[in-house]
């Protein structure tokens, strides 16, 4: 066993290893169909009295290297035989530069019946990883065949094609933001090891954010297209272009047992959630785990590996610890534990919080006239990102004062709260507007504002509006009655806290901003002031609706 294995495992409070004898087979050779070569790495414990033969496998598939990998070695280190294959076109593997997601349907099923065609594969199969390693799982799972016995898909969705877009509104840093690593890492600090270097990085990267036209933003910062973010800026998320990408029709197809692992503050969350109803809907009894957690944040490495290990011992070994008896397990921020429930999202009581003259927040829906509020959206100083579910810089929770003190920004907010309220489950915001313009953006987060007079981030949620947009209903004196989907959480305000509604026009760079010009994504070169306006009077009653559940004791 390695001294770094060995650390890790009692951190992550791991199980102990079986063995901490590893060979490692490195730069294994796996053709392709088309000719194409694949490296891998074959992790095989020395396992006293078992034959090698009789040990699962756990394939990891992935774009981003095979050396040093921890994770296959502690679960080599406790009965699992690991192959961890590097991505067509990454880390040595064949097939020219690497291609987003479209080759993970057929290589994967290519390397599965290599493996199956193995003297030591034993006939059990899972499949395990986070991010694109999840997606690698999505793209097979329903193709594979019987020897896959459990996936873990951790803050993944096996849609790689509608996530881009949430509310229709381009996640602009998070595409950017890894296209840029992965075709010119020494641009976005990747491969800088100072502060200093790895700031001047960033500050580029923010800067390129705001190049117009957009499609030449990643030639600004690299000086070359990248190819990730290239594709999406040419082709829309309803082009058939993007149909090898998207995984999401067969999700009811797949029949190993599935768990779930995701973060409130996760970049795929709300679309990690659709797959769970989709397995459900299908008649199957997927297990959930969703942590306080952003992409990538270290934290959730004790957690997600713990709760890996435990599946696949019980479905590939049929030991081990008991699954938990209710499949569906939250962590509620605020009171800081877990909650477990047969289903998501549990039961609750949706509970309209109306929008009131003055920029309060109440439950009494208003009872006369008032004026609208009114601010100005500037796509040339676009509203900022501060935290939220993306990847990078502008990610998890965070003070948002700075945010709220900005002209374009309107909050709206509770008295301190006389008890304690707990809200879990999917949030959404119906509000009353008017624009000047009809290419537009309005966004909704919701935060609690702490004893101290912070306002934290809990969900947000954004819709991108044109002609003849179906989440805007059009009213007779001719306002629009927005429908802004507010991704999921699981919080407890706490007594003395306040809620608070935050509404505006963007969120960039984790949105794109709206130049307000309805130019195509990519080729905006003029941008349009909007003036917006948001009712809350009796015959606009905007709200923004929580789901209430009883306190858990």
């Amino acid at each position: 066993m390695s001294l770094t294995s060995w650390y890790y495992g009692k951190l992550l409070k791991l199980p102990p290893p079986h063995t901490t004898e590893i060979k490692v087979e490195k730069d294994l050779e796996i053709e392709m169909p088309d000719g194409v070569i694949l490296l891998a790495d074959h992790y095989i414990p020395a396992m006293p009295g078992e034959d090698e033969e009789k040990l699962p496998t756990i394939l990891f598939r992935s774009p981003y290297g095979r050396a040093g990998n921890l994770l296959a070695r502690i679960y080599a280190e406790r009965g699992y035989q690991v192959l961890v294959q590097s991505a067509r076109g990454t880390a040595g593997s064949g097939g020219g530069k690497f291609v987003f997601a479209r080759h993970e349907h057929a290589d994967g099923l290519a390397t599965i019946e290599w493996i199956k065609r193995q003297t030591w594969f034993s006939g059990k199969l899972a499949m395990a990883g986070p991010s694109y390693l999840g997606f690698t799982q999505w793209a097979v799972a329903a193709f594979a065949g019987p020897e896959l016995k459990a996936l873990v898909a951790i803050t993944t969705a096996s849609d790689f094609n509608h996530f881009r877009y949430p509310g229709g509104s381009f996640i602009l840093e998070a595409i950017m933001g890894w296209s840029v690593a992965m075709y010119g890492g020494a641009a976005t600090g990747k491969r800088f090891n100072s502060p200093l270097a790895r700031r001047k990085a960033r500050a580029r990267l923010d800067q390129a954010f705001n190049h117009l036209p957009l499609k030449e933003a990643d030639v600004s910062l690299t000086g070359h297209p990248t190819l990730i973010f290239q594709e999406a800026l040419k082709y829309g998320p309803d082009d058939p272009y993007w149909q090898a990408v998207d995984f999401s029709e067969t999700v009811k197809d797949v029949t190993a047992p599935v768990n779930l692992i995701a973060g409130w503050y996760d970049v795929f969350l709300y679309w990690q959630l659709q797959d769970y109803g989709r397995l459900r809907q299908a008649g199957r009894n997927p297990y959930l785990v969703i942590g306080p957690w952003y992409h990538g944040q270290r934290s959730d490495f004790g957690v997600t590996t713990r709760e890996t290990l435990r599946w696949l011992d019980v479905h590939l070994k049929g030991r081990g610890p008991e699954l938990r008896e209710l499949p569906v397990r939250l962590f509620v921020m605020g009171a800081n534990r877990w909650r477990d429930f047969p289903e998501w999202p549990p039961a609750a009581q949706e509970q309209p919080w109306y929008l009131q003259p003055g920029g309060g927040l109440s439950l009494d829906k208003p009872s006369g006239p008032s004026e609208p509020d009114s601010y100005r959206y500037n796509p040339a100083d676009p509203t900022p990102t501060i935290g939220g579910n993306s990847l990078g810089k502008y990610v998890g929770a965070k003070d948002n004062r700075p945010l709220e003190a900005r002209s374009d920004v309107l909050t709206y907010t509770t008295p301190p709260l006389k008890s304690d309220y707990e809200v879990i489950g999917p949030v959404r915001a119906n509000l009353y507007v008017r624009s000047s313009l009809e290419y537009t953006d309005f966004f909704a987060r919701l935060c609690v504002v702490k004893r101290s007079g912070q306002s934290i981030n809990l969900c947000e949620g954004i819709i991108s509006l044109k002609p003849g947009c179906a989440a805007a209903v059009p009213q007779e004196d001719g306002t629009l009655c927005v429908r802004v989907e507010i991704w999921p959480t699981a919080y407890r305000f706490r007594r003395g806290e306040r809620i608070r509604l935050q509404v505006s026009s963007g969120g960039h760079p984790r949105f794109v901003r709206n130049p307000g010009s309805g130019e195509p994504l990519g080729q905006e070169t003029t941008l349009r002031i909007a003036d917006q306006q948001i009712f809350h009077d009796s015959n606009h009653p905007s709200a923004v609706v929580l789901p209430w559940v009883r306190l858990s004791r």
